[in-house]
């Protein structure tokens, strides 16, 4: 697969109009921290010439991918081999204080959705990895086979949300007595199993499964709490920050950082606001947007994307 083929970036108008001022700016600097296959950066360097991009992702694949994509763009372009919790240590190693955008599109890439061998879709057989970094970590067979019946439960609960974890802990825990589960065939057959007939109408029964597991094997939400901050904090005034989040879980990190950074911390019954209680951000747009009716037609991997987008308006007090 090229870095082009088969991948259409999620909102990418939407999300280059909100970043375009901060783009403009003189010596802009953009991070994209979850580069995957570079669509978003690549649209980014084209529409502002004198752009420099610091592109991290965790994927060796997609890295490699991307960087043949944006190589016409030479100097401009620096790729990192990081988790985005890792955003403000890249920043430091390249020498960059302070940046005017960063953007974050999270969840599985396209690239990752489509090879079957990554184990990242319920829909195709293949080895339980589920790592983004393939490098290093635990797969999700390895949680599947080590994880009490307890630490499963918990998982399925938190990371999925799932109605069903404590019936779907418990029959992991019987079946790997007598043989351990090794393939993304076996598990979602385990499931469905499990599942009631009336459940399994309101939807695939390993969407959940699947969703915690990846969420356990890479770490993250805990990643996107420590990322976050350090992205606001790298913003220069004017800068701005968008997110494109696909689950709750996800979105309700987002949501909470950006209400604590846009609001003032000012004492409750203070008459008057001092300067340094004001808020340090202010949000670009109300709520989460949801991409409109055309893109969700025309790019199904849009349909559950939410976005928020904040600017800096003053240094931190």
């Amino acid at each position: 697969m090229t870095a082009s083929s088969s991948h259409t970036p999620v909102l990418l108008e939407r999300s280059l109009a909100l970043l375009e001022p901060a783009l403009a700016l003189e010596g802009a600097v953009l991070v994209d921290a979850t580069l995957g296959l570079g669509g978003h950066a690549e649209a980014a360097l084209e529409r502002n010439p004198a752009l420099t991009l610091v592109g991290l992702d965790r994927d060796t694949a997609a890295l490699d991918a991307s960087a043949q994509r944006l190589e016409r763009f030479g100097d401009r372009v620096h790729l990192v081999h990081t988790v985005y919790s890792g955003l403000r240590s890249a920043l430091d190693t390249l020498g960059i204080q302070r940046v005017t955008g960063v953007l974050f599109d999270l969840g599985v890439s396209s690239m990752q959705l489509d090879e079957a061998d990554r184990g990242f879709a319920y829909s195709q057989d293949a080895p339980l990895d589920m790592r983004m970094d393939r490098t290093t970590g635990i797969t999700a067979e390895a949680v599947l086979a080590e994880y009490t019946e307890a630490e499963l439960r918990r998982i399925f609960y938190a990371y999925g949300e799932e109605k069903l974890a404590p019936r779907y802990a418990r029959r992991i825990v019987e079946s790997r007595a007598e043989q351990p589960l090794t393939r993304s065939s076996e598990l979602v057959r385990l499931i469905i199993d499990a599942t009631p007939r009336a459940v399994q109408r309101s939807g695939h029964p390993a969407k959940r499964v699947f969703q915690a597991l990846r969420i356990e094997v890479n770490g993250e939400l805990a990643a996107l709490e420590a990322a976050l901050p350090a992205a606001l904090d790298s913003l220069a005034v004017g800068g701005r920050i968008v997110v494109l989040a696909y689950q709750s879980l996800e979105d309700r990190i987002v949501k909470r950082e950006l209400a604590a950074r846009t609001r003032s911390t000012a004492p409750e019954g203070l008459p008057v606001e001092l300067p340094e209680h004001r808020p340090e951000f202010r949000l670009l747009v109300r709520g989460a947007e949801l991409a409109d009716e055309a893109e969700r037609a025309s790019n199904s991997r849009s349909i559950p994307v939410r976005l928020r987008a904040a600017e800096r308006v003053r240094e931190a007090a």
